[in-house]
């Protein structure tokens, strides 16, 4: 349940519509570590895991909930987009 939540919300802050005001002004603010964290799935996906840490009961620390959330959602995100598996099967 935590690997599905972290990919959830990190795609729901990345891409989301949500969030998108929020991104823009990070962006016009010129910060720019910031700006690039907020296009990374990985990245923020660091970041969700390790607060998700602290909201659930897993049983690593903060900093393993980070990598494997990250690692995760970097993952499932080369795996899956909008129009679905990104799986190309070979013909014989």
């Amino acid at each position: 349940a935590f690997v599905i939540v972290s990919y959830g919300a990190t795609m729901i802050i990345v891409y989301g519509k949500i969030f998108e005001s929020l991104r823009t002004a990070i962006h016009k603010l010129n910060w720019p570590m910031a700006s690039y964290m907020l296009k990374c799935t990985m990245c923020m996906g660091l970041w969700v895991g390790m607060v998700m840490k602290f909201l659930t009961e897993v049983p690593f620390n903060f900093f393993v909930a980070g990598c494997v959330s990250s690692g995760t959602t970097y993952f499932l995100s080369k795996l899956v987009d909008d129009d679905g598996f990104l799986v190309k099967l070979r013909k014989q």
